[in-house]
């Protein structure tokens, strides 16, 4: 019963998806940091550039999860890595963007806010006073926006490439397998 229990926790999934979360969430600061320092234009393609790492580390997490569980892995137990990496790095980032827009760069979200103004006022569908009012809504409420919507596109981002890594990553046991394993080699 006792290897039961030890096992159990030596192949929880949890362990290397939130050692991997908190990795790719200290490389998005750095990222998010860089581009501050660089007066990388907010709405410039550029910003996607952070989703290559969430991608590398989501596949890193379901390798290792692998290896940890003697290179064996099912469809689901490679999903079920990949979702709680993303959920980890979805709420690590969520409290990281709340912080850093209402508190550690209140500056560079104004930037974001006045920009968004412009685009609004080049349209021409709204009028001045309902762009007024959309970026009082803006300034008040936008960090807690961009934290909630963080929290909610990462965990669906990682699950959709959850899938496809679990698809890539996943090897089951052969019945060649379990028998090999179920040979006590003492005998």
């Amino acid at each position: 019963m006792e290897e039961v229990i030890k096992s159990t926790v030596k192949n929880n999934p949890t362990k290397v998806a939130t050692k991997w979360a908190l990795i790719n969430a200290l490389t998005a600061i750095v990222i998010t940091y860089a581009f501050e320092f660089l007066n990388v234009d907010p709405n410039s393609p550029l910003k996607y550039l952070s989703y290559i790492p969430f991608i590398a580390f989501l596949f890193l997490t379901q390798k290792e999860f692998k290896e940890q569980i003697g290179g064996f892995m099912t469809f689901g137990e490679g999903f079920s890595a990949a979702f709680r990496y993303a959920l980890f790095t979805g709420l690590i980032m969520a409290v990281f963007i709340y912080l850093y827009c209402a508190v550690l760069s209140p500056a560079f979200f104004d930037k974001a806010i006045e920009l968004s103004r412009v685009k609004m006022e080049e349209g021409g569908k709204m009028s001045p006073e309902q762009i007024d009012k959309a970026m009082d809504i803006s300034k008040k409420w936008g960090p807690l926006f961009a934290a909630f919507g963080t929290a909610v596109v990462y965990p669906i981002f990682g699950a959709i490439v959850g899938l496809i890594g679990a698809a890539i990553f996943k090897k089951e046991r052969s019945a060649y397998d379990i028998v090999e394993d179920a040979i006590d080699p003492t005998v």
